[in-house]
């Protein structure tokens, strides 16, 4: 359990900045806004500036590490928009480009510093039940434990709105499942609030939880009647009861922002986003 003097850290998603901004901007910006982390991307080519793609070289990850010291932000962990889907498929092939994709993320985590990854388990469709899609996400992150345990390196699985995780206890029990050192939760608060209350989850998962996302959601009267995602301390995250919580799980990492893009005004998103993490850290 974490030690009362010990505070959090606040990481932004590299997804909040605008997809025209360089590495060198980006980590200028961001640094200037008072964070302490950054999470980094896999994504597709020609996704965005600053994403991380297959065939990103070392050429670029040593640019990235020199800007990580320079500006003394630190990689948080790299997390991923292509997982979707594919390690709960029912196609071979498609859940070995599932692998293929943590075994890259687990590789670019190395290389930057970084001690934690994110993946989505899940994949239904009309050719794949909730089983199925549970079943080969299991037997899909049982043959890359070798690797992960190897690496060292914390692969979290997140809890998303493709109706995979839909109770703490799902979470919970396919990470027991898998009975791994280095596999664990990456609790995003915000994708709960709609349907849950997300210090309950944290209660049910406790030191399970390797890494976290933040956003906020404002619930449109209460749970399961919709809403909409906002800015931190907009919606009904009980933040005074979430820090708590965490703390309580022996959680020391980053609380890691997740937001959309302000297009006119990124800046201002980052101011106060960095702010509104100062307020909820001390909560």
């Amino acid at each position: 359990i974490r030690k009362g003097c010990c505070l959090m850290k606040k990481a932004l998603n590299a997804w909040s900045v605008p997809g025209h901004v360089s590495f060198t901007e980006m980590f200028n910006v961001v640094s200037k806004a008072g964070f302490e982390g950054i999470e980094l991307n896999l994504d597709a080519e020609n996704y965005s500036n600053h994403s991380l793609t297959m065939s990103t070289g070392k050429d670029t990850l040593n640019e990235i590490k020199h800007l990580s010291e320079e500006y003394n932000l630190k990689i948080a962990s790299i997390s991923t928009s292509l997982s979707g889907g594919k390690l709960g498929s029912n196609d071979k092939a498609t859940r070995e480009a599932g692998k293929d994709l943590i075994r890259k993320q687990l590789e670019f985590a190395a290389a930057l510093g970084a001690d934690g990854i994110l993946t989505v388990p899940g994949g239904m469709n009309e050719d794949v039940s909730l089983l199925q899609a549970y079943e080969n996400s299991l037997t899909a992150l049982e043959e890359l434990k070798p690797e992960i345990e190897a690496a060292k390196i914390y692969v979290g699985v997140e809890n998303v709105w493709n109706g995979f995780f839909t109770s703490p206890f799902d979470m919970k029990n396919f990470i027991d499942s898998l009975n791994c050192k280095y596999i664990g939760a990456y609790f995003d608060v915000g994708n709960v609030i709609a349907f849950s209350h997300a210090e309950y989850w944290i209660e049910i998962l406790g030191s399970r939880i390797c890494k976290v996302h933040v956003k906020d959601f404002k619930r449109n009267g209460g749970i399961n009647r919709g809403g909409c995602f906002v800015n931190l301390l907009e919606g009904d995250v009980n933040w005074i009861k979430v820090i708590p919580a965490l703390h309580k799980a022996g959680y020391e990492g980053y609380l890691t922002a997740e937001l959309g893009i302000m297009k006119e005004c990124p800046e201002y998103l980052y101011k106060i986003t960095s702010e509104a993490l100062d307020i909820i850290i001390k909560m």
